[in-house]
């Protein structure tokens, strides 16, 4: 970066913002309390419910397909991914885990609208309610966040040679 570049600094600030949050049913006690916590810091922070777009899934796996297809549209600027999944006795978890990581990751590195993840992967039911809203934070405000900050970054970049 020159020395004359300007300094670029994200808000929260969700005014005005199209935003989708796509929600896993499994393990719905938690991913209801992610989705309850993120639509709260969303409305606090500028957002109005007319412009969030709730989408409840099976799973893990499906956040990344559903989200794919709301990227795809062009009409959000920010998507939330919430899911929880807790380690069981097989490779699955695992398996699970580094799939829908993978498909959100891909989704974000379009570099054309804010994505926050908020899955959880956790070893224990405990470790989950410490995630929303216990000694950890709450994961669901706080994904919610990050993609409105990533988004506000997004408008003060130039854009890129194409959309994917």
């Amino acid at each position: 970066m020159s020395l004359d570049a300007p300094h670029l600094a994200g808000n929260v600030d969700a005014t005005g913002m199209r935003i989708g949050l796509i929600v896993s049913r499994f393990n719905e006690d938690i991913t209801e309390a992610l989705l309850e916590g993120a639509r709260q810091a969303l409305l606090e922070h500028g957002a109005v419910e007319g412009d969030l777009h709730v989408v409840h899934v099976p799973g893990a796996l499906e956040i990344g397909t559903i989200a794919a297809r709301m990227a795809s549209t062009g009409g959000y600027d920010a998507i939330v991914c919430l899911g929880c999944v807790i380690r069981g006795g097989t490779a699955h978890f695992d398996h699970v885990c580094r799939v829908s990581m993978d498909m959100i990751a891909a989704i974000a590195a379009r570099g054309d609208l804010g994505v926050g993840n908020g899955v959880l992967t956790v070893d224990t039911h405990a470790q989950a309610v410490d995630r929303v809203g216990g000694a950890h934070g709450h994961k669901g405000a706080e994904a919610a966040l990050t993609a409105i900050e990533v988004a506000s970054l997004l408008k003060q970049l130039p854009a890129g040679e194409g959309k994917h």
